[in-house]
């Protein structure tokens, strides 16, 4: 198999392997998919990609170094993050009460706000930034990548399984192609799933309460923390 393909190939399973695990984006986009539809579902997905793709860019000049020599600065992005997230909880809890209300995603209460919600909640998430500070700078400079050992939660185990040379655009395109598949499929499955499931659409918004909840709080103390107020 050609090496760039090999490179595309795992390029792809790294970007869907980073962009599935439950967080705060996923969490946005479930609840946009679930209330309004999949095309909500993806325009939140696409938000999420679109600050990765400003982080990549920044990263190739230079700029997102900035953040990891400016404590403050950083804790202030991560403060506004947790205030975001505990405001977009709220409004998923209102979801999930409105949603049972309703029949059809088309007759949510409002249009979608998720591009706006998941671009702005990822320009101050502390984990992409870390990413783009650390693996996402990698992936611009020739070298090697231990692609699964990196993905979130079960690493460790995957550790070794598929290493790619790094500095290849074939790995920086399948690395995006890979969460524009996720960004389509999840909302997909999601909405698929709540035609089936009455009560599936007002319990995931729900539950998307609760995760940007616990999230906004993290995020507080995060900030709280490097700040020195606690």
């Amino acid at each position: 198999m050609p090496s760039a393909l090999v490179s595309a190939v795992s390029g792809a399973v790294f970007g869907i392997a980073l962009a599935a695990p439950p967080g705060p984006m996923n969490a946005v986009i479930a609840e946009e998919s679930v209330v309004r539809g999949w095309r909500a579902g993806f325009e939140a997905g696409l938000g999420a990609m679109t600050a990765d793709v400003a982080f990549f860019v920044l990263a190739w000049f230079g700029a997102v170094a900035v953040v990891d020599r400016e404590p403050t600065l950083r804790a202030a992005m991560v403060g506004v993050g947790g205030v975001l997230m505990l405001y977009f909880a709220y409004g998923a809890a209102r979801d999930a009460a409105a949603r049972s209300a309703f029949v059809d995603a088309k007759d949510a209460p409002e249009e979608s706000k998720g591009f706006r919600k998941a671009f702005v909640l990822a320009l101050t998430n502390p984990y992409q930034i870390v990413f783009w500070l650390t693996i996402g700078v990698g992936l611009l400079q020739p070298g090697t990548l231990d692609v699964l050992a990196n993905a979130p939660y079960v690493g460790d185990s995957l550790a070794g399984l598929l290493v790619v040379t790094t500095g290849s655009p074939a790995l920086l395109i399948g690395f995006f192609a890979g969460i524009t598949c996720w960004i389509v499929g999840y909302p997909a499955g999601l909405v698929g799933a709540g035609k089936r499931i009455d009560a599936f659409a007002p319990a995931v918004a729900a539950l998307s309460a609760v995760v940007l909840a616990g999230f906004g709080v993290v995020f507080l103390a995060d900030a709280a923390g490097t700040l020195g107020l606690v």
